[in-house]
């Protein structure tokens, strides 16, 4: 007999009934995802990490606030199939660039493809590799600052991220950091898991540091019960 299929898809956390149809309402009502990001999104099943983008409101969200700090220069931890690159990348306009870092050869491969699809590739650059290796390399080189950064890679290493971050951007520059709230777990203080513990451990920082200011917003839908982090430097 065939196993059934699990009811959460991997990559994501329970969702009620009721906030997909939220979802697939505001999706459908207010949000342009058109064929290049439907391609994007599904394509996700290629990658190491399935179902791991973000939501199509979501991306929507990222575009507007990347439009509203008029960013030009996007920084990107964690590439997958390109989902969030392809909206940060149009939020950019055709004079902008997004430099997204990807652990993967296959998951960048499948991204670049993406890009292609979607028109954007010519703006942006996909480097591949370790990301804190490679945006160290972005630093030693003295990459002009970015004005907004998106980390959406693994967890643990949040804080170098963020740490990475402070240094290739400036004064007003916005960092969001998702998957911060774990289904909840990010409130325990003596969880295990080296995710939780990575969250716990940059908010700390964000609240410590004199020029950040930042706040935490949850979010339920589709993916389940997660949320993200915005900061901007003051």
């Amino acid at each position: 007999m065939d196993e059934a299929e699990p009811s959460v898809p991997v990559n994501r956390y329970e969702a009620s009934d009721a906030w997909r149809a939220v979802d697939r309402y505001f999706t459908s009502t207010l949000v342009g995802e058109d064929s290049a990001l439907v391609l994007a999104r599904d394509s996700g099943d290629e990658t190491t990490m399935p179902n791991a983008e973000i939501a199509a409101n979501q991306g929507a969200f990222l575009e507007l606030l990347t439009q509203i700090a008029g960013a030009r220069r996007v920084l990107e931890f964690g590439t997958l199939a390109g989902y969030s690159t392809i909206w940060l990348a149009r939020a950019v306009g055709e004079q902008g660039q997004v430099v997204t870092l990807e652990l993967e050869p296959h998951n960048a491969a499948v991204a670049e493809a993406n890009f292609h699809a979607a028109g954007v590739s010519h703006r942006i650059e996909t480097i591949v590799g370790p990301a804190t290796e490679s945006a160290e390399r972005l630093i030693h080189d003295g990459a002009e600052p970015f004005d907004f950064v998106f980390i959406d890679a693994d967890k643990p290493n949040n804080p170098a991220y963020l740490a990475a971050a402070l240094k290739l951007t400036r004064s007003g520059a916005v960092i969001v950091i998702d998957n911060v709230v774990r289904n909840g777990a990010v409130a325990d203080a003596a969880s295990a898991d080296p995710r939780v513990q990575g969250v716990r451990a940059v908010a700390k920082e964000i609240a410590a540091h004199p020029d950040l200011d930042g706040t935490a917003l949850q979010t339920v839908g589709e993916k389940g019960w997660d949320g993200l982090i915005i900061v901007r430097r003051r």
